[in-house]
């Protein structure tokens, strides 16, 4: 069994039941399938075989599900590709993953033609729904009369997607996952959070990034549940159609949340069918979680961390520990799942003391893709070394304290970047905040905070560091603050702070 035999299985079980809603289009799960088997027939005859990888360059959107699983279901396997990318790191995908057929929106036509160049390897360019450029071939136009289930056999060894990672370090490498691993994925995710057959899900993260694809996407289907599909994020939108669609749930990055925050409670947001507020991809404050509690009148938040290599799957807050552990990370492995927080030399840590988050489940990927140093550097003995510092405390609740390689080393001493970004955040006049370190002959690297102010706010760096003294020791403090109208985050809401390091190269010390 694999997702897309489980999808058959669920057109024939509830064939009327809605699978997706998208605008104003609306597939029941008969529909739904035999709308994929005819894209996937349609693609067949285009020479898409067994084995090719197939890049989608989407916008949310059905199309994107249609897709998806059309290739799936000819042992294609997927590339999502970022959107916002540019044509220079939009070839480096395309090279790295042998992407032989590229799916994209018409917005994209231009941008792939600049990437692709000469590239010799690419058969076919397809655009949705109709092309606007001779060099593309109009989806629109090539689904099949035949909406057969094609006769292709699909193991669970069969590769399905590659997902690259969100390269908040530079180039990103290509995650490799096989149908097992994401069937398992879907399992362990609809067993941990409980989801069930009547679940209607709102996705408006993009669907090129893991959060998104399995755990709104491929597990909603894998549950039969409903999907209702958004392009675009606008907070007052989907607060109004939680009530419309009778949603229960959802997942949003913190700066999501934070946006849901700026828009007026109203009468007309009937909330009252959600039943999980699911978060995750980047760390949430314990300021910003109480705040969303609040906002939303409820305290069946979910705080999930894990990773692109990890399925992704690892560690989970449950509602029943926000009262107390919000801002913590997680305590409880998802099923299947074992995690451990480890030493330099690879020993499990003690209360108190910070390691590595490393994290075993038959969910992780099988490499980086044609990338072989990489992958013996981070899958070791059967775990996957996340590059995550975290500390546990005595009941074994677990916080995420930074990456490894942002790691700041101040005059010998240790700082963790989100510890001083979590206290700037709750400053009422910041609305966004990175900290990293930067050279200093002196100190080794200065503590440095880039500081986004809220519209019409002023304050001085001096404030800034006095707010900081006030709640952590002096060697955290900020030696220099920067002030810019907003920061570097890819798709996925991380922050890129090597983008961020060269943004501000050059600027000197504000003390």
């Amino acid at each position: 069994m694999n997702i897309v035999n489980v999808l058959e299985v669920n057109s024939r079980r509830h064939p009327e039941k809605e699978a997706i809603i998208y605008q104003n289009r609306k597939y029941t799960y008969d529909e739904f399938n035999k709308k994929i088997n005819q894209l996937a027939h349609g693609l067949k005859d285009r020479g898409v075989s067994k084995g090719d990888k197939v890049a989608l360059m989407m916008k949310n959107s059905d199309y994107f599900a249609l897709a998806y699983y059309a290739c799936a279901k000819i042992g294609a396997v997927l590339v999502p590709i970022n959107f916002r990318l540019r044509s220079k790191e939009l070839n480096y995908i395309i090279t790295n993953s042998d992407t032989k057929h590229i799916i994209a929106d018409t917005d994209f036509e231009e941008v792939i033609l600049q990437a692709v160049g000469n590239q010799v390897q690419l058969q076919n360019l397809f655009s949705v729904p109709h092309a606007g450029n001779e060099a593309f071939q109009s989806v629109a136009t090539i689904f099949s009369p035949n909406h057969e289930n094609p006769e292709i056999e699909i193991l669970g060894t069969d590769d399905l997607h590659i997902m690259y990672t969100s390269g908040t370090t530079g180039f990103p490498k290509g995650a490799l996952f096989d149908h097992n691993r994401v069937k398992d994925v879907a399992i362990i995710l609809n067993s941990s959070l409980g989801y069930h057959y009547q679940e209607r899900l709102m996705n408006f993260l993009p669907l090129f990034h893991g959060a998104a694809l399995l755990i709104s996407m491929i597990s909603g289907f894998y549950i039969g549940g409903t999907l209702v599909i958004y392009r675009d994020f606008n907070p007052k939108e989907i607060l109004t159609d939680i009530g419309k669609y009778k949603i229960t749930s959802f997942i949003a990055v913190p700066t999501m949340y934070d946006a849901f925050l700026q828009i007026p409670k109203q009468d007309d947001f009937d909330l009252s069918t959600m039943e999980k507020y699911l978060y995750g991809a980047a760390p949430m404050s314990e300021d910003l979680v109480r705040k969303c509690l609040d906002y939303f009148g409820s305290n069946q938040f979910y705080s999930l961390c894990g990773q692109t290599e990890t399925g992704p799957t690892g560690i989970m807050l449950y509602p029943k520990d926000h009262e107390k552990y919000a801002g913590m990370t997680g305590k409880e492995a998802l099923a299947y799942t074992s995690v451990d927080i480890v030493n330099e030399q690879g020993h499990s840590t003690k209360p108190g003391e910070i390691g590595e988050l490393i994290i075993k489940a038959p969910t992780v990927m099988k490499e980086y893709y044609k990338n072989p140093i990489a992958t013996a550097e981070t899958i070791r003995d059967g775990w996957l070394y996340s590059g995550d510092l975290a500390v546990r405390d005595e009941g074994n609740y677990i916080k995420l304290v930074d990456r490894k390689k942002d790691l700041i080393i101040s005059g010998g001493e240790n700082v963790y970047s989100i510890e001083v970004e979590n206290v700037l955040a709750m400053h009422p006049s910041i609305v966004d905040v990175a900290v990293i370190g930067t050279p200093d002959q002196k100190w080794g690297e200065l503590v440095t905070a880039v500081v986004v102010l809220k519209a019409g706010e002023q304050i001085s760096e001096k404030e800034i560091v006095e707010f900081t003294r006030e709640h952590l020791a002096g060697y955290k403090v900020p030696k220099k603050v920067i002030f810019t109208e907003s920061l570097p985050r890819n798709a996925s809401g991380k922050l890129t702070k090597y983008q961020l390091r060269e943004m501000i190269s050059g600027v000197s010390t504000a003390f």
